[in-house]
Order: C-alpha cells, then structure tokens, then sequence
C-alpha cells in the first residue's frame, strides 16, 4: 500500500497513477449533525403559530357571522348559569389582567433584570409586553369584533374584543419573565405551568363575566405566549445566554453538561486523533511543536483558566495523558461572543467614530478564523506568542474553539519578578511588532506573560496587519505604562531610547487617552496614584519632548448616522414603555 497522510482505515485502488489509499472513516466530524437551524423547534412553532393567527385574522371578516354564532353559545351558557359567589370570585381573577397589573409586571421585569445587569433580556421583554399590547390593540381596532351579543356583560372591558388584550398581554409578560428571569430546568418548567394556569384562568374569567369569547381569549393568549417565545428565541436563545445567579462574566460559558460532554468528544476526533484526514494539518503541527506522535492521546480535564483577565472569550486549559504529555491552551467562542462583539463595535464607532478596523464579525467562524489567523501571523514573524494549533468545532456556526500551545510556568507580568532585563525584553516584544507591521491592540497585564525572564504575548484576537503609526504608538505607550508598574519610569524611558526615538515616546503619550488603555490598566493606574505613586502618564510626557495632544475623535457620516439612529429607537422604545406605564392608550 501506498504511503499517504490519509492514514485512516482504507483501502488500495489504482486509477492508472499508482495506488491511491481510500479514506473510509466517519465523513463527518463529531458533535452535532451536518447542518443545524438557527433556532430552537420552540421558536419555530412559536413563528408557525404567529402565522397561523395572521390568517386566522386575516379571514375574520369572510366568517364573521358562524364566527360570532359558534363563540356566542358558550358565553350565553356561562351568563345564564351565574352565582354570586363565582361572579365576584372571577371579578377579582380578572383584574390579573388589568393594564395596572401588566405594568407592575413590566416594573417587576426591568428592575430586577437591570439589578443583575441583563440589558439584552430586558430590552428584549419590555419591548416584547409594550409592543404585543400595542399590537393586540391595533388589530383588536382593525377586525373590530363587538362584545358577546346576548349574555349580560359583568365584567370590565374597553374597546373591542379580538384579540383579548389584557389576555395577550398577560400571556406575554409571564412567557418573558420566565425567560429572562428563571434558570432552565425544574424551576422554569413550575414557573411555566403555573403561568399556563393564570392565563387560563384569566381568560375563564373574561368568558365568565361575558366580556370575551372563547376564540378572543385563545387567540390572545397564544399570541401573546408564542410572541414571547418567539422574540428571546431569536434574540436572547437560551444556550448563548443561560440564567445563572453566580458571580461571573457574560462571556465566560459553564463547561459542564452536555457543552463538556461535546467539547471533549470534539477534541479528541479533531485534533488528537489521528483517524482521518480531518486531524492531519492539527496533528502534523502538534508534532512539528513537540517532537513527538499523538497517536493515543487522551483529554483528561478540561477546565477554566485565567478568567480574571478576560472579558471577550471563555479561556480553557486542556489537560492531555498518553504519548502527548502536557497541557494546551484553548479559548472557547459562541454566539453571545459575536453578539458582544458587535455592540462593543457599534458603542466605540457612536462614542468615538471608527478607529481602526472596527468592523463587526459577520459569525463566529469569522471570529475564530481571524484569531487564528492572527496567531500565525504573529508567530511567523517573530512574536513570542502561543503557536496556534487550529481550530476546533463544537457546534456549527455557533460554537469554537482556538486551541494554541501552553505557556506552562508562565505568570501574568503584574504577578512576576519584572527587571530591568524583563523590561528591556518586553520593549523588544514591541520593537518586534513594529518591525513586523503589526499591532497587538489589546496591551494589558492579563495578556503580558513572563516566563523565565522572557515576556511573551497572548490574546491576539484584536491584532491589526499594516496598522496607522497612532496604533502602534498606543502599543508602545501601554507597555511602558505596563513595566512602570514594576520598575522607575525612569528607567523605562531610558530603556525604550534604545530602541525608539524621542520623538517615537513623545508621539505615544500624546495619544494616551481613557479610550486607548485597556480597563484593566487603567485600573492599576488609579490605584497606583491613589496610594500616592504619581500620575505615570504625566511623568512619561515630562521626561519626553513636548508633542501637542493628538486626538482620537473620528468624525464622519457614519457615525452621525448611527448616533441618531440609535437615539430615536431608544427614545422612541423609552416613550412608549412610559406611556403603557402611565397608562397612556396606545392607540
């Protein structure tokens, strides 16, 4: 048999150049099947029921008369068999569906949603009650169906009677409470049924005192209910946002359950098994890294890694027994990721205009592949940075990992023994992006390492090829703002002559503003001044040549563009959630 890199189990056929192996493992790769919707089954019939309801609407004036003779019996049955007990027992039910109680509702959602800092979820279900009243009303105005005919109407009511308003609104604000306020699982599946039995018997109620017909309740309490599920389906899905109460950053995923389950499954197919061409290009690079076959190799943990300093990804290290001995390095990327990304990318170009490469990632694929590709990039030109390994996937379109080699023994530069060597090796780092053409972009503590006196860096996902001399002199000011930390600015400064021009330093302190220093940086900075250590941005722009400020504003159609569209939909959304709060008609 010939010798090929498809080293699977095969088979030897000739097609008039030689022998050929036959590749004959799985085609595809492990997790999920070949192709996935991008929602869940619930969202989907929850869309299929909204459409239903639109042609229900849409024929309510073909069937007018058999509509109002099949509904009217059953309220003029109920009318006739009253008590007075039942009658106030069902007013009192009834007034759940009132505009006051949806309000204290809403208030109840915002609250606690803006208590735990759930801006999407909240946006997401104010709109969702405020617009599925609105919308309840305005085609309630539009079919214009009158009250039932021939039972005596004891209860309240306003306007006309389908859908039910207080019904849809009711069925819509309990499904987006559940959604955004009660972790998956036991609790949401009580709360649900519970909510299912409120509305229920709210629209018992409406029936009861003979201000709804039946159709007027289902109808309103299904489009309120598949309204619900249909906006956090698309919007805010539970797997890119889970409900947890736990102290831990939006982007930091758990790695338990089934996401564990995958992620191991999904490492050891794609890239430590050596079964089919699919693991070759990872394997051939483990082994050009290491020296050694990863045939056998097994993943035996899989665990969080460095979390403090990180804010855009779910860190991991991987743990690995067998032939290959050792630990690698992975960041973990799903769709809240891309999601996240993108609003910070719409925040920086309304705030501050559009710097630099600031275009938004069209999906997680696109994500990932330019990390990695930056890595390599950055590895090939001399960086000390983590050679990459390739990329793993969890779930199409939604799920990633980057997996890179790990810098065992390796401490963050802010927990590290750092001298005037360590100094003078981390502004060589710098020199080298430089000489390169590259910019890191992101130079904070967390992603400067030292490991044996050496610095290296690592989360390149915001690196930039052919950056502006204002990128790079950002680099360059935040690493020696990052070493005066640890020794005299001084010293720094004297250390960085060596390697760039006065005019260089000057350059990059005049473009040291808020928005160019990372958060984490920033942070020690204040600290350091609070505990009486000096202004370091100050004391860099004293010891370098004047240089007149250069700012960081960027001002174009774009921006003003974006700016304005953003206000009016927060205006608007906000008027709209005051007046339904005040009790403003919507119509």
């Amino acid at each position: 048999m010939a010798e090929s890199h498809l080293t699977g189990v095969g088979e030897e056929r000739r097609f008039g150049i030689g022998p050929v192996t036959l590749y004959r493992g799985r085609r595809r790769p492990s997790g999920d099947p070949l192709s996935r919707i991008g929602f869940s089954i619930v969202t989907l019939l929850a869309l299929l029921a909204l459409a239903g309801l639109a042609a229900i609407w849409g024929l309510a004036d073909i069937a007018d008369g058999a509509w109002d003779d099949a509904d009217g019996g059953v309220v003029r049955w109920l009318a006739d068999n009253r008590t007075e007990a039942v009658e106030d027992l069902m007013d009192g039910v009834q007034a759940l569906g009132s505009p006051w109680a949806l309000r204290a509702l809403l208030w109840v959602g915002v609250i606690f949603l803006a208590a735990f800092r759930r801006w999407r979820q909240m946006l997401v279900a104010a709109t969702s009650i405020v617009g599925v009243e609105w919308a309840a009303s305005r085609i309630a105005l539009a079919l214009a169906r009158p009250r039932p005919v021939g039972a005596d109407i004891a209860g309240d009511w306003e306007g006309f009677s389908h859908p039910s308003v207080p019904v849809a609104g009711l069925a819509v604000a309990l499904v987006v409470l559940g959604l955004s306020l009660v972790p998956a699982g036991r609790w949401r599946r009580w709360w649900m049924g519970i909510s299912i039995g409120m509305v229920t018997l709210v629209a018992f109620a409406g029936m009861y005192l003979g201000t709804d017909h039946f159709t007027d309740v289902a109808t309103g309490g299904v489009f309120g209910w598949a309204a619900g599920l249909a906006a956090f389906g698309l919007f805010v899905p539970g797997e890119a946002f889970p409900i947890e109460y736990r102290r831990a950053k939006v982007a930091h995923l758990p790695i338990t359950g089934a996401r564990a389950a995958r992620l191991r499954r999904a490492l050891q197919d794609q890239l430590l098994d050596d079964s089919g061409p699919r693991a070759t290009t990872m394997r051939r690079a483990l082994v050009d890294q290491l020296g050694c076959e990863v045939v056998g190799c097994e993943v035996i943990e899989v665990a969080p890694f460095g979390l403090a300093g990180s804010a855009g990804s779910t860190p991991l290290r991987i743990e690995v027994e067998g032939r290959l001995e050792g630990e690698l390095f992975a960041k973990l990327y799903a769709t809240n990721h891309l999601r996240s990304d993108r609003w910070y990318k719409l925040g920086r170009a309304i705030l501050y205009g559009r710097l630099e490469d600031e275009r938004p990632f069209s999906s997680v694929r696109r994500l990932v592949e330019y990390e990695d590709y930056m890595l390599r990039v950055m590895h090939s030109a001399g960086v000390p940075s983590p050679q990459p390994y390739g990329i793993v996937r969890l779930v199409a379109a939604r799920e990633y990992l980057v997996v890179t080699e790990f810098f065992d023994g390796a401490r963050e530069i802010s927990e590290a023994e750092v001298d005037e060597s360590v100094a003078t090796d981390g502004l060589g780092v710098i020199r080298t992006l430089w000489d390169a053409d590259l910019a890191h972009r992101d130079m904070k503590p967390a992603n400067v390492l030292v490991r044996q006196g050496k610095v290296h860096l690592i989360d390149v996902a915001f690196g930039e090829i052919r950056p502006s001399p204002w990128r790079k002199a950002v680099d360059l000011a935040n690493m020696m703002l990052i070493l005066s930390l640890h020794v005299p600015a001084e010293t720094v400064y004297r250390l960085a002559l060596e390697m760039f021009s006065e005019r260089d330093i000057a350059e990059a302190f005049a473009a040291t503003r808020g928005l160019t220093i990372p958060s984490q940086l920033r942070s020690m900075l204040k600290v350091r001044e609070a505990e009486g250590g000096g202004d370091l941005i100050e004391e860099f722009r004293r010891l370098a040549p004047e240089c007149p400020p250069i700012a960081v504003q960027r001002w174009s159609l774009r921006r003003v563009g974006l700016a304005l569209a953003t206000s009016g939909i927060v205006l608007g959304l906000a008027a709209l959630v005051v007046q339904n709060l005040r009790g403003v008609d919507l119509l």
